[in-house]
């Protein structure tokens, strides 16, 4: 297996669009080396693999696409009357495969889009070859007995006007504000690259954000706790799971159950929180994890 460098670091992605113009993309490696496509969480974009991709092009001789899920980075937002469910990306997933000409691929993914990959490789699962999930297992879920008051929760949302995207005087001020009002802990280093792919100037000098602001509203429907469970069993494709020892899965009783529910996962805990992938204190060893678990079984 080569060696990771970290001249890699230093590799620019390309970018693309893909889905005719409707997913921006950021593009790692030969365009004729086999083809992962990256998934990012919440809120993020393709650039949550800035620092890891390049890294693992070099040590697996692969190519990496990343994508901007819709309402996310460079992508389009969902049409009126259209939503976030998870369901919903993963057409984003497959329409990419489709521009890609892709029959089957290797999934990078975190958090939310780890949710994504879980989805996809449960029910399609001669589309994908293999899972690498970064600090996410399964889905967010809501007890059956809930079900009423989620959807309530969900149509009381949606009937209120949107907010206008929040605007900031420079991309300091943005970092600053993701840093502050983050999910799970993010320092500014690794929030920048997040913040620079999802802002745009203004007229007037300032930057505002490109996240669609629907993105914020509760979820109509959820999966319930079963019925998670019940889609991680049906998962064959070879799965490695790195958490973060600061992450949001750990000793945690549903994460336990959800770890069990699969077959033939691997699982490594390293030093970082939930962005592991892109601390720059954590990435390299997460690269290293990753190339050397994959390079001893193929990359194809």
């Amino acid at each position: 297996m080569p060696q990771i460098t970290p001249a890699a670091l230093s590799v620019a992605p390309k970018p693309l669009s893909l889905a005719q113009g409707r997913l921006g993309a950021l593009s790692w490696g030969r365009a004729d080396a086999p083809t992962w496509l990256a998934l990012h969480g919440w809120l993020d974009n393709a650039a949550s693999f800035t620092r890891l991709a390049p890294l693992l092009v070099e040590a697996l001789d692969i190519r990496i696409v990343a994508l901007d899920f819709r309402g996310h980075g460079h992508s389009a937002h969902a049409p009126q009357g259209g939503d976030y469910a998870l369901w919903d990306y993963c057409h984003d997933v497959l329409d990419a495969m489709e521009s890609l000409g892709l029959e089957q691929t290797s999934l990078l993914a975190h958090s939310m889009g780890a949710a994504v990959a879980c989805l996809l490789a449960a029910s399609l699962p001669e589309r994908v070859e293999r899972l690498t999930l970064i600090d996410g297992l399964g889905a967010l879920n809501t007890p059956i007995e809930e079900t009423a008051s989620q959807l309530r929760k969900g149509l009381t949302a949606y009937r209120r006007p949107l907010s206008r995207a929040p605007r900031y005087p420079d991309i300091e001020s943005a970092v600053a504000a993701r840093v502050a009002g983050g999910v799970t802990p993010l320092d500014s280093i690794t929030a920048t690259p997040l913040v620079e792919r999802n802002t745009q100037p203004t007229a007037d000098g300032h930057v505002q954000m490109r996240t669609d602001s629907r993105l914020l509203k509760p979820s109509l429907v959820r999966f319930t706790p079963q019925q998670v469970l019940s889609l991680l069993a049906e998962i064959n494709a070879p799965l490695l799971l790195i958490e973060g020892e600061q992450g949001i899965l750990g000793d945690r009783q549903w994460a336990q159950e959800a770890r069990h529910a699969v077959k033939g996962l691997t699982r490594e805990v390293l030093k970082g929180g939930h962005h592991l992938h892109l601390e720059p204190r954590a990435v390299s060893q997460v690269a290293s994890v990753i190339g050397a678990h994959w390079g001893n079984t193929g990359t194809g």
